[in-house]
């Protein structure tokens, strides 16, 4: 059996029971603050994250992972013996991760297969988890990267901002436009399509909004199978949880779970943001 191993960058979230049972290697993504760049799990914990957040006068920046990192990283697993690895990395729309990762995978002699999610969190998880079984079921390295590539074109991931501040803060939105939401009570989807993500609602109340969220599940669910579904947050458990409950009421056989978002969605969605995300099958 080959020996393989898998690289992946901090915008999956993953625990470390997860990456020591699967072999993963994480490339950090870094938040860039006044006072310095910060790499994600390494110098600052979310909760660092969200106090510094609070405090910041200008919005931070995100930064990739560097080419050398990268080549690094495949020297020293070539060096271990590994056979080949599989580089799942945040979706290209978002980050030059993945780019990167294909330049380095050409300069390097070690074989890497990249493969863009399309995508960021929860999904990403159940793409390694997929991949995994599938290699210890004795499927080619083709077979799997096409497997997973098709999960990223199956795989949805919408969010719902708590505010529009800090999409202000980033330039995402007007000062009119955050303004007039906070005294509204506006609020936006944002979804992914392509990779890329969208504002896919712009509705009166967080109730509309998570029933916009769910529609778009009830509509993967009636059409196929979701087994898992994970509710996404920045900072903000106690609504995740409760969103959990509801999701639990109105689905008693479906797995959920409770997930934080990368700080580098807290960079532009903001404290608060609550989402779901799954893979539809």
């Amino acid at each position: 059996m080959k020996k393989i191993a898998w690289i992946t960058d901090t915008a999956a979230q993953l625990d470390e029971a997860f990456i020591e049972k699967h072999d993963v290697y994480v490339l950090p993504l870094s938040v860039i603050f006044g006072d310095g760049e910060y790499k994600e799990s390494i110098d600052l914990t979310q909760q660092e994250f969200y106090d510094k957040l609070r405090l910041a006068k200008v919005s931070p920046k995100t930064s990739q992972p560097a080419i050398g990192e990268m080549l690094s990283l495949y020297e020293k697993l070539q060096s271990e013996g590994y056979d080949f690895a599989i580089a799942l990395h945040l979706s290209s729309g978002l980050s030059g991760t993945f780019a990167t990762a294909q330049s380095a995978a050409e300069i390097a002699d070690f074989k890497v297969y990249p493969i863009d999610s399309l995508i960021g969190s929860f999904p990403m998880v159940k793409m390694i988890e997929t991949g995994s079984e599938l290699f210890s079921e004795g499927n080619e390295v083709e077979a799997v990267v096409a497997t997973l590539k098709s999960m990223a074109a199956n795989s949805h991931l919408s969010f719902i901002p708590s505010s529009l501040n800090q999409l202000h803060k980033s330039g995402r939105v007007s000062g009119t436009q955050a303004f007039l939401s906070n005294v509204l009570n506006i609020k936006l989807v944002i979804t992914f399509e392509d990779g890329k993500t969208v504002m896919k609602e712009k509705v009166r109340s967080n109730k509309r909004a998570k029933n916009s969220v769910m529609d778009a599940l009830r509509a993967d669910m009636a059409a196929g199978s979701v087994p898992e579904v994970a509710v996404n947050h920045c900072n903000n458990a106690a609504d995740a949880e409760s969103w959990k409950n509801e999701l639990l009421r109105e689905f008693p056989d479906l797995k959920v779970q409770v997930v934080q978002l990368s700080v580098c969605v807290g960079v532009h969605a903001g404290e608060g943001t609550t989402g779901l995300s799954w893979v539809a099958y």
